[in-house]
């Protein structure tokens, strides 16, 4: 008995030292040098250590980060993951018609070039649905990542496809991480939500209609100064009115957003 409970005692404390040994490494890439100040400024609205902790990420695993934009959350996985894991960038296509599409793809890779030493193992890969879909070799990832991007799929008729997408990409098991902004429960879901709010049962619904299982919810990066009764794009950063109302969106800060997590089932 003893020798059962000195074998637990000892798995215990590797385990607590390893999970030490992650939040470190995470800690360090979130401070690090290759953070732009701007970016580092959001940190109080987006939590990323927390966010990144309860998506349970270590710096060993197989990540894809999905619809990146300009690589807010690149600049922490890049480094975080260089060593000991593999980073994925699904970003859009280099053949897509939409210049916005263009613009933020050539921007994002030029800011993979500038800095080789950071981002020079990240693998691009395309998500433009419906045709290009393949995120990462099928069953490859341990987590699946993306922040503020079910809406977008959503106005396109897409999200079913890229949910589903996301699900073949992850090995059994792995976990899918979303972050995104949350309408008020009460509401009635716009499909095409065009506020830019989406709530978290259509969430829920879209990851299990894929094959997902609900793990959890997590309020990190709640905002109950967030009213809703307004297009997201009028908060921080964007601030879409300009002057309009500005110090109003200011003081409010970012968008309230739900943070959930997903598995593949074994």
């Amino acid at each position: 008995m003893k020798k059962i409970l000195w074998a637990l005692l000892l798995a215990i404390s590797c385990l607590s030292a390893e999970a030490d040994e992650h939040s470190s490494a995470l800690g360090k890439a979130i401070a690090g040098q290759q953070r732009s100040a701007e970016h580092k400024a959001r940190d109080k609205y987006r939590h990323p250590q927390e966010t990144l902790e309860f998506f349970d990420v270590k710096d060993n695993m197989t990540v894809v980060e999905v619809w990146p934009g300009a690589g807010w959350y690149t600049e922490i996985l890049a480094p975080y993951l260089r060593d000991k894991g593999k980073l994925y960038a699904a970003h859009f296509s280099a053949d897509a018609e939409e210049p916005y599409f263009k613009k933020g793809l050539k921007d994002f890779v030029d800011k993979l070039h500038d800095q080789p030493k950071v981002y020079g193992k990240v693998e691009l890969t395309a998500l433009q649905p419906p045709q290009l879909l393949q995120i990462a070799p099928d069953g490859s990832a341990d987590r699946v990542l993306t922040f503020r991007n079910v809406h977008n799929w959503m106005k396109s008729d897409q999200a079913a496809a890229v949910f589903s997408a996301m699900y073949k990409a992850l090995k059994p098991g792995g976990i899918l991480g979303v972050v995104e902004h949350r309408n008020n429960a009460l509401k009635p879901q716009d499909t095409q939500a065009e506020s830019g709010y989406v709530s978290e049962d259509y969430v829920i619904a879209l990851a299990r209609n894929a094959g997902f299982e609900f793990l959890g919810k997590s309020e990190i990066n709640a905002n109950s100064k967030d009213t809703k009764d307004y297009p997201v794009w009028a908060l921080p950063p964007s601030l879409a009115l300009k002057d309009k109302d500005r110090e109003k969106y200011l003081a409010i800060g970012e968008s309230d957003r739900m943070t959930i997590k997903f598995m593949k089932p074994d």
